[in-house]
């Protein structure tokens, strides 16, 4: 059996977003409820944009599921587009009136897909490029996630995030290692930060941004816990865990860097500052004292937490414009402002959290395969591991 796999399609006020997950064993219980819970919780923090109050959004679960029962054919999910009822003349296949003037996209946006997209494909329009390399993509990631979280839970694995950085203000080493209830707790703050007075002083940046028709980027950490060591394999690139996750993180709108560990950091530290030793345990098992490896070591989980940060570009809409070139004129003008988040990091954090649960249940299904849910968690316990718990 081949791994586990999705795609998705759709434009951000097309008639729906659409995904498909294929490779899904027979006999997970798909909960519906949980997949709309991930879904709002892409809708959470402050300085979320107006297209938040439009968008209720619901997972509709079309294939590949039979009372609630994962049937191992492929998994289909749509997601209606309620603002697409605005927009039905002017997107999709049927649309009479797509050369809308008011709704043409020509002063490109710095830092979007606007211009490189409008060129490599030739459009005199770049709404064409713009409406799919939109954030609202993410919605459709962020259910199919939600269906390899379930997957990952059956065999005791769970994904989290919190905002680690916004704008200056960082609130690093906020967890301390403790990494029970973090999705909980920071889906109570505002920025999703569990610091609360880091997070009172995001809340302001982002109120002053918003003033100044400006925005903002941060940084979201990814905490992975219950993964056994050697999920992944050091054998080829394409079975490198961390490689999958680094391109699966990296492919977040806005996403800019992607570090897993100490990251970037490491490359200014002694060898001595940056591996972590190995201590031997009762049994034959081992231990670390330290996680300066974020988890994986070698293309492989070495069975401590996996720690990944994202690192978000400010939002490139923004209402002030910036200077850019009207390409059906070939002057300057100001950029476009469509409407639009002035920062999106607590969001972003949910949806990386989809993301490196995509690219760890494709790892896991590749190396233990399995039909049957059942014989998936049979094969996750029988596998060896010395790490010490």
């Amino acid at each position: 059996m081949a791994g586990i796999e999705y795609i998705t399609a759709g434009e951000s006020h097309g008639r729906m977003l659409v995904g498909i997950i294929k490779n899904m064993p027979a006999g997970l219980t798909v909960d519906k409820a949980f997949v709309d819970g991930e879904l709002a919780r892409r809708m959470l923090g402050f300085g979320r944009g107006g297209r938040m109050k439009i968008e209720r959004d619901a997972a509709e679960i079309v294939a590949g599921v039979r009372a609630h029962k994962s049937l191992g054919s492929p998994i289909a999910v749509l997601i209606e587009n309620k603002d697409h009822k605005n927009w039905k003349d002017i997107m999709g296949a049927d649309a009479t009136d797509a050369g809308n003037a008011d709704k043409l996209i020509t002063a490109v946006r710095p830092g979007h897909a606007d211009i490189t997209g409008a060129v490599k494909y030739g459009f005199d329009d770049a709404r064409n490029v713009l409406e799919r390399a939109s954030a609202r993509e993410t919605a459709i990631k962020v259910a199919l996630g939600a269906i390899a979280k379930l997957y990952l839970r059956e065999l005791g694995i769970e994904v989290q995030s919190h905002t680690v950085a916004i704008g200056g203000v960082n609130a690093d080493g906020v967890t301390d290692g403790i990494f029970s209830n973090i999705n909980a707790r920071a889906d109570a703050d505002p920025v999703r930060c569990l610091d609360a007075q880091k997070s009172a002083e995001m809340t302001e940046l982002i109120r002053g941004a918003a003033a100044d028709g400006d925005t903002l980027g941060g940084v979201t950490e990814i905490v992975v816990t219950g993964c056994k060591a050697g999920i992944g394999s050091y054998v080829s690139a394409d079975r490198k865990l961390d490689g999958l996750i680094m391109r699966e993180v990296g492919c977040v709108q806005s996403v800019k860097a992607v570090e897993i560990g100490l990251g970037a950091a490491a490359a200014a530290k002694l060898g001595s500052a940056v591996h972590d030793c190995i201590y031997p345990a009762d049994g034959g098992a081992y231990y670390r004292t330290t996680n300066r490896a974020g988890g994986i070591e070698g293309g492989m989980t070495n069975g401590e937490p996996i720690i990944v940060r994202a690192y978000c570009k400010p939002i490139p809409t923004l209402k002030r414009g910036l200077d850019t070139v009207d390409i059906s004129t070939g002057k300057a003008a100001k950029a476009a402002s469509e409407r639009s988040d002035v920062c999106a990091v607590a969001a972003a954090g949910v949806v990386c959290e989809a993301t490196v649960a995509l690219a760890l249940a494709a790892a896991v299904s590749d190396m233990l395969g399995g039909d049957t849910v059942d014989e998936v968690k049979k094969r996750y316990a029988d596998k060896v591991t010395r790490h010490a718990e």
